[in-house]
């Protein structure tokens, strides 16, 4: 017998092991296995029991341990990484490793950590103990009082001393036990399954609830509803059918801001078991969540992306809530899309998945208009809540005081009188984008990428959003001496000033990622809103999608040119969908909402047909264009990209790479290659970056030859001074 081990390393390939001493007759693939690599040893993942091998048998190490008796990765998760690590190109040892909890990717066991506790013995009587032993006396009496057990810190808590918890069980008076901890949010208090009882559907919703109920097998949706719409509540009645069916739902969301409120909401409605996953939790809760999943406890899975991977026993539906959301793309290592992973498990699994956006995105979008994917629609909001009124104000000639115009603080001052709260949206963290010499014009500029430095006034330093360098404020400048530096532009510690002095009496509540950054603070300014009181709110995108603002009527974009040109083809879309996202804040209730872009390109035609004619027109008329344009979803993309600490490194190693593959006559006339060329921001983190896309109109002989092309790379002379990697289905490039 040989084990064929996946092991967590850059290689293309797998590695075979003679058995270990100890327990190879209950090996079985999935199971992890701890081998010599090296110097070192690794836990890999045993893929297959194999009887030849390419190298002889004395020259195979011996395996050290088999940590698992039974596969630890299910059949069906096995099968999702494996084809997920074939898809995106990504070495499988390393796929199926982040594919794991890190406990588990550690060696630990995969089983619950089971608490110690104590209970009188059966024979344990007060009357045992002498008058005297008061500490004793009152140590079993909290003991007989808890029967079915109590923990030391239980004890302690109530005043005994656990000390004195072994005297006890030397006279046989005490006795310790292990139990897996409980299951977390479970209610036994009711026999039926809802706490709450859904809220009464319109003919839209219900259209869509039965579209649901009525699936058979495999069937993908596209739930396009305008915010507000109520897609929450399809969700839910959607999920009340799986679970009635004794199945388990999962739900992805894009963030894990999302998370906490989601599961708040989740939890309002059903008295089954609702779980997170995501990466706010400690390695032991992400791992007791996916062991509950495993044996079918969890009902209800709530997640960000890495939640793709749970394990399911009885899986009955998936929803990826926020579709459209760049979050679900894992942007380094193992580079898969969350979304398109759903869509692969929900096809195996044989269950429907519900794909919910009011701003889908072009591919999901394209998907429904061809008719692979059943199209849903939501075109109304729920309850009495009206559309919000669109206006874009042109601010070319105006004076602006911190990117804010004068109509639009007349504006602010309007709705703050009638006692309703403002949103305003900036895209920008910080004080100033920039900081710039007054007299020579030179700004501070990040030393280790294409980039200028933020200022930051909370505390005062400069921060590089790109490679994370912080830097104190220098006094002079470094170019010519001037101690005339003044920022230049305006992020949302700026604006906050500047409404400050504008607005002396209304609280300005600041979101963004430095605001929030200590535990809780997201939760304490979003309960001051929901208090009702005339307030404003700036901030970034962590404002843009998922919050309830019901007192909010105006919302206003302060930089709405933000994407209109960008060098990325999908800049147009991601800015559509942040404006209606944003926009979707106004209005949710029974006051009417208003929604204000500034703006310097008031006659744009694409910003035109977004306002005026809604995100459904501008879609059409962006998938025409990129169909003219040869551009996904009509074709496919795959980004090499190479970084190395000497400029023109990169670029040379991927155009060495182009010329050695057509020499070879390895690139087929259905694929097309682009580049090299550096990268939008050349340096960045110090080290100097280029890419290389490959670009066809179909998968299979695109994939072909980037598999090629890898076997090109790993032998290349340059390889050990370029750092490369492969993003197949790039969203961004950068």
């Amino acid at each position: 017998m040989i084990f064929r081990v996946a092991i967590p390393t850059p290689l293309y390939r797998l590695f075979d092991y003679r058995p270990p001493i100890y327990g190879p007759e209950t090996a079985q693939p999935g199971c992890r296995v701890r081998v010599p690599f090296g110097r070192r040893e690794v836990i890999g993942v045993l893929v297959s029991l194999e009887t030849e091998s390419e190298f002889p048998l004395s020259k195979l190490k011996p395996a050290l341990e088999l940590l698992d008796t039974t596969p630890v990765l299910t059949q069906d998760l096995f099968q999702l990484t494996s084809w997920a690590a074939q898809y995106y190109q990504h070495p499988l040892g390393d796929a199926l490793q982040q594919a794991l909890p890190v406990l588990l990717r550690q060696g630990q066991p995969a089983h619950f950590q089971h608490q110690t506790l104590w209970r009188p013995s059966s024979e344990a009587d007060l009357n045992q103990l002498s008058s005297r032993a008061e500490r004793q006396r009152e140590l079993l009496t909290l003991l007989l009082e808890h029967p079915q057990g109590i923990s030391t810190d239980a004890l302690r808590a109530e005043g005994g001393n656990p000390a004195l918890l072994n005297t006890l069980s030397e006279k046989g008076l005490a006795e310790s036990f292990e139990r897996p901890p409980a299951l977390p949010h479970a209610d036994n208090t009711g026999h039926e399954l809802l706490r709450e009882a859904p809220l009464p559907l319109h003919d839209e919703q219900l259209q869509a609830v039965e579209a649901m109920h009525r699936a058979q097998g495999f069937a993908p949706m596209l739930l396009e509803g305008v915010t507000g719409s109520g897609k929450t509540e399809v969700y839910l009645q959607a999920i009340q059918r799986c679970i009635e069916e004794g199945k388990q739902a999962l739900v992805l969301v894009p963030e894990i801001g999302l998370t906490p409120q989601t599961i708040a909401r989740f939890k309002a409605r059903f008295r089954v078991p609702v779980l997170a996953l995501h990466s706010g939790l400690t390695d032991r809760q992400r791992l007791d969540a996916w062991l509950w999943a495993r044996e079918g406890s969890a009902r209800i899975l709530i997640g960000t992306r890495s939640a793709i991977f749970t394990p399911l026993k009885h899986p009955g539906l998936i929803i990826v809530d926020e579709e459209h959301d760049g979050s679900f793309k894992q942007q380094d290592g193992f580079r898969y899309h969350a979304r398109d992973l759903a869509i692969f498990r929900a096809r195996e699994h044989g269950i429907p998945i519900l794909l919910g956006s009011a701003t889908p995105s072009l591919e999901t979008l394209q998907n429904a208009l061809s008719g692979r994917f059943r199209h849903l629609r939501l075109t109304r909001r729920a309850g009495n809540a009206k559309p919000p009124r669109f206006e874009l104000l042109d601010i070319r000639q105006q004076q602006l005081d911190a990117g804010l115009s004068a109509p639009l603080i007349n504006r602010i001052h309007e709705h703050l009188a009638r006692g309703t709260q403002v949103l305003l949206f900036l895209n920008r963290r910080g004080f100033s984008p920039a900081l710039v010499c007054h007299d020579c014009g030179t700004p501070v500029d990040c030393t280790r990428c294409d980039a200028r430095m933020t200022l930051h006034r909370q505390p005062p330093h400069l921060h590089c959003h790109h490679c994370d360098r912080q830097t104190p404020i220098p006094r002079q400048c470094a170019q010519c001496g001037s101690d005339q530096l003044r920022p230049a532009g305006s992020g949302t510690e700026r604006v906050e000033d500047r409404l400050a002095v504008h607005f002396p009496k209304t609280p300005i509540l600041r979101v963004d990622r430095d605001s929030t950054q200590r535990k809780h603070a997201l939760e304490r300014i979003m309960d001051q809103v929901h208090q009702g009181d005339p307030c404003i709110l700036v901030g970034t995108q962590m404002l843009a999608k998922g919050h309830h603002f019901p007192k909010v009527t105006l919302v206003a974009i302060l930089d709405a040119d933000a994407g209109l040109f960008s060098a990325d083809f999908r800049g147009m879309e991601k800015t559509a969908q942040l404006i209606l996202q944003v926009a979707g804040r106004a209005g949710r209730a029974d006051l009417p909402g208003e929604v204000l872009l500034q703006t310097f390109n008031a006659d744009h035609p694409m910003l035109n047909t977004l306002v005026h004619a809604g995100y459904d027109a501008f879609a059409r008329e962006e998938l025409q264009l990129r169909r003219g344009g040869y551009l996904p979803p009509f074709a496919y993309h795959t980004l090499i990209r190479a970084e190395a600490t000497r400029q023109g490194l990169a670029e040379s190693f991927l155009l060495s790479l182009r010329e050695l593959a057509a020499q070879q006559q390895l690139l087929p006339d259905s694929v097309q290659c682009i580049g090299p060329f550096p990268s939008l921001m050349e340096k960045r983190a110090g080290l100097f970056r280029a890419q290389l896309l490959l670009q066809a109109g179909q998968r299979k002989p695109l994939h072909q030859t980037v598999s090629i092309l890898i076997g090109l790379m790993q032998t290349h002379p340059e390889a050990r001074r370029v750092r490369w990697t492969l993003d197949v289905d790039p969203i961004d490039s950068y």
